[in-house]
Order: C-alpha cells, then structure tokens, then sequence
C-alpha cells in the first residue's frame, strides 16, 4: 500500500485540494506504462523478476512492487489509493464485491466468543451474516432499534468487540449519530465500522467522526455505472493491514478491469453525487405532496426523525430516497411498470435511476418476516436517483402515481 500523493493547490500551495480534485488525481499520478495518461488494467496473473533478491525483497515487503494477482495488482492498487484519499484514511484494501468487504472485515476482527452490535435495519445480506453466519461461529450479536441510541449506548456498555453502523440506513434511510455512537464504542474498547455506501465520502467521512473502518460497496455510487462488482474498506492502517492478509488468504481479490471501470467512474463521483443530491431532496419534497404516498424517508427532508443528526454529520443527504405507497404490495406492482426512467432491478447508486421493492432488491435474501423484524414494509419503494434532468423525473412519477 502507497503513501498518499500530495496534490498541490495552484492557488494556494499549502491548501488541501477539494474532493473533486482528488476524485480525478488522487491514485493517479504516477507515470503510466509508456506514458499513458490513463491508469492501466494490469490483466497479468504474476509479476515477473530478473534476480532473486530483488525478488524477495518486494515478497518481504522491503520494496513497492507486485508478486501475485491475487495479493496486490497496479490497477487495483490505484483505486485503492484513490478511495483512501477521499475517505482521509491510512490504508485501503480492495474486494471481489461489497459484501466480501463487509464479511472479510467482520470475520478477521471477530472470533468465537467475541460479540458484536449493530441495528436492526442493516443492508439485507449484512444482517444476514448477523442473524445467520455470524452465530454458526459462536459469535454473539446485538441488534439494536437503529432509532434508539440509548439502546445502542447500552448494548455497547454491555461489552463487545466491534460495534457495526451503516448510516443512511438501507433501504428505510435511517440515520444513527456517528460521533456519538463511536465515542461509546471506544470508551468501552470496542472497533466501529461504518457502512458509508449510500452517503460515499463526497457526503459524509465517518473517519472523521471517530469511525476506525469504512465498508463500500463500490458497485453503486463510486463506481456509479452499473458495470463493475467490487468493495473496499480504509481506515487504520494496522487493522487494514490485518483485513488484507484475511483477503489474501481466503481470495476474495478485486479483479484489475472491475478496478479500471471503478478508477474511471469515481472521476466524475463528484459531480454525480451534487445532481443525485439535489434531484432526491426535490423528489422527496414532490412525494411528501402525493396522497398515495403514506410516507417518504429521506435525511434532507425537515420530517426526517433525525434530521439535524444528518444535517451535522452529512455535507449532502444522498442519492437515494424510499417511500412507502397506500394500498399495499400491490400497489408497488402496479406503479413500478409505469416508470419510464427506471430500471427495475438490484441496484443503485447509477447513472440511471433504478427503483424497486426490498423484497427483490435490498432484502431478497430476506424473509417477509425478517423485513418486518427490520422495520422495512413491504409496500416501501427504494429510488436510486440517477443524473437524469429533476424535472423529469418527477413528472414520471407523477404520470405513474395516477389512478
């Protein structure tokens, strides 16, 4: 893992240069093969040496360099430099998907014995680990009332290993006080890793709200174009290093092309997150007008429950909105078909706009009554806003909300 590259500012060489600097340079100023201005996808397996101990020094990690593709590669090591600078972390370490991240992280910080808090309303494969995998290795786990922070506090003070935040919460949108939350975490010896997916580091830096790790899914907002499975997690350089030997061994490697297609998408992470930001505030406000719609949940929104926690940890509410429909499940069936700037199906944080209902999308895995368990209704619609024109995409919406 590199050290960062400074970026100078023209204005003012001792200024920190802005995200969206760092979006386009950060992992990328090193001079390419043949002067290539691009970074280059790296496709081979191993990395070839003409002595033995220049050999065994890159091995031993005396000297940069690459031995195997399933422990390091070029292109890979770019992007990670490139989420590390952005999130202000030490070090970075890259995986196959998001998921790999999150299971990788959990089970290299945690062993039989240990235990883990959370909240209830995680990510639909994340509270699976929990409620499924995680105890199968007598791990114990905590599953808090996301919107109870004394009851978090408590679980916390019980004594645990790692405390686990995702915030925006998926697909409900909910938001727990990062700096509160790690502040208890920490005065009772235990690691905090937030999911920071749906706010990405243009929203939010849970690093410095006291976070020790920070879990993406680089398939949805950084990478932003639905091309390219891959997962990172950054923060402290010894518990990342600790993460990728977990990563090296088991395999869950990040393949050098998806590297590529994330490098070139996270170059525009900045300007795609601005017009996802304020499309999804003007659709939020247009929903909370509709009376099919029961409820909209979404951090911008004044109603929000927590609200000013989101207005004091986020610099920007997000890309993605969920909102509840009157007249049940079958009201979802009949509204999504309607859309014509959405894609139905699993994903989000793209381009385009994609929507869709927790029981195909976020909580597939899930069971009808695991999804209650997590406080997510069935009738709820999760809206990934693309780039698309606002104005648009509301009237989409609303030529599908009509009788």
């Amino acid at each position: 893992m590199k050290k960062s590259t400074h970026i100078s500012s023209h204005n003012n060489p001792n200024a920190a240069p802005g995200q969206g600097t760092l979006a386009v340079w950060a992992g990328e100023q090193t001079v390419h093969w043949m002067g290539s201005t691009q970074v280059p996808v790296a496709h081979g397996v191993s990395f070839g040496y003409k002595n033995i101990d220049e050999w065994l020094k890159v091995a031993q990690g005396k000297k940069p360099g690459h031995i195997y593709g399933r422990n390091t590669n070029p292109t890979v090591a770019a992007f990670e430099e490139k989420v590390k600078t952005l999130e202000g972390a030490e070090a970075a370490t890259s995986f196959a998907s998001g998921m790999a991240a999150i299971s990788n992280t959990l089970f290299t910080l945690l062993s039989p014995g240990d235990r883990l808090v959370s909240v209830n309303d995680t990510y639909g494969g994340t509270n699976k680990l929990f409620i499924e995998f995680l105890p199968r290795f007598q791990i114990g786990v905590t599953l808090c009332d996301t919107s109870d922070h004394k009851a978090i506090e408590s679980a916390i003070a019980r004594g645990c290993k790692v405390v686990y935040l995702e915030s925006p919460t998926n697909p409900t949108n909910k938001v727990v006080d990062l700096a509160r939350l790690t502040a208890a975490a920490h005065r009772h010896g235990a690691l905090v890793v937030v999911d920071n997916t749906f706010a990405t580091p243009i929203n939010q830096q849970p690093l410095k709200l006291g976070a020790d790790l920070v879990v993406h899914s680089a398939t949805k907002f950084l990478g932003g174009h639905a091309d390219a499975l891959g997962g990172v997690v950054c923060g402290r350089r010894d518990l990342v290093s600790r993460i990728y030997h977990f990563r090296e061994i088991t395999g869950a490697c990040l393949d050098p092309m998806a590297a590529y297609l994330l490098l070139r998408g996270m170059k525009t992470l900045h300007l795609r997150i601005r017009q996802q930001n304020q499309s999804a505030l003007k659709i939020a406000r247009f929903l909370q007008t509709q009376p099919q719609v029961a409820s909209v949940f979404y951090p911008g929104l004044e109603s929000h429950k927590n609200h000013d926690i989101a207005r004091r940890q986020m610099s920007g509410y997000g890309g993605v909105l969920s909102f509840v429909l009157k007249g049940g499940f079958a009201a979802v069936k009949k509204l999504l078909p309607r859309l014509r700037y959405a894609h139905l199906a699993a994903n989000l944080g793209a381009v385009e706009t994609i929507a869709g209902p927790p029981a195909t999308t976020s909580h597939v895995e899930s069971t009808p009554e695991e999804r209650k368990a997590s406080g997510i209704p069935e009738a709820l619609i999760r809206y990934s806003v693309g780039i698309e024109d606002t104005e648009d995409l509301i009237a989409d919406l609303q030529a599908a909300l009509k009788p």
